[in-house]
């Protein structure tokens, strides 16, 4: 069971520098069977140190490989930043920079997704973590049955949203190349006389010819034969 923060807490161990555990040799027994899915990768932050050990051993015992841990906010964002895991877990109360402010600036990078853990569960708080771009949070006291699948969704929530955001880019761009493509062929028809087929056709050829997408095609058009409207 997982070490939860008491109302008058004990002196604990104070926190170890920011810990780069990517290197670190596999004995043969951690080592995936051939053919097998390389284990997930995470970086815990928790400025108690005893409730950070029980974080890491949780996450190992569900097939996590923790390769880094953090005593502070701005340590996980560092580690986030160098390390690349498939989820931060970090606690939303830390010296330096809090968990919540380090969401944000994971989320504004697209580093990782985040599952927050907090001894509270207030409404404002909820919306703060939501709105920083928390893809999941737990409320301490919690146990690994909480823990993993809170884990579970935050990976899975986080893949959608970033399949959803490249969908949504490449339809921006084509759209974009569009209009640009468009904006080419008029400027072929007015200026250089050819109808709107023979004016695609020159692009695509062009395009083809050269080795370049239609819209650089349409771009390099649009800058000589229309000054650059």
């Amino acid at each position: 069971m997982l070490v939860t923060k008491d109302a008058t807490p004990e002196p604990t161990q104070a926190a170890p520098d920011a810990l780069d555990l990517s290197g670190a040799p596999e004995s043969a027994d951690e080592r995936p069977p051939a053919g097998a899915r390389p284990r997930r990768r995470a970086v815990v932050a928790e400025d108690e140190a005893l409730i950070r050990m029980d974080v890491v051993e949780t996450l190992r015992d569900g097939g996590f490989e923790v390769v880094g841990e953090a005593g502070d906010g701005e340590q996980a964002v560092a580690l986030a930043t160098e390390l690349k895991p498939d989820v931060v877990v970090m606690d939303v109360k830390m010296p330096i920079l809090d968990g919540i402010s380090a969401a944000e600036r994971i989320g504004k990078e697209h580093l990782a997704p985040v599952v927050l853990l907090t001894a509270f569960s207030q409404t404002e708080l909820v919306e703060r973590a939501r709105d920083a771009g928390a893809m999941a949070y737990v409320v301490k006291p919690f146990s690994p049955a909480d823990l993993l699948p809170a884990v579970e969704i935050a990976i899975s929530r986080y893949a959608q949203i970033s399949a959803l955001e490249s969908e949504v880019a490449d339809l921006a761009e084509r759209f974009e190349t569009r209009k640009r493509v468009d904006r080419a062929k008029g400027l072929l028809m007015t200026k250089m006389g050819l109808s709107e087929p023979e004016s695609f056709r020159w692009i695509q050829k062009t395009s083809m010819d050269r080795r370049l997408t239609m819209r650089e095609v349409a771009d390099a058009v649009i800058e000589q034969v229309g000054g650059g409207s």
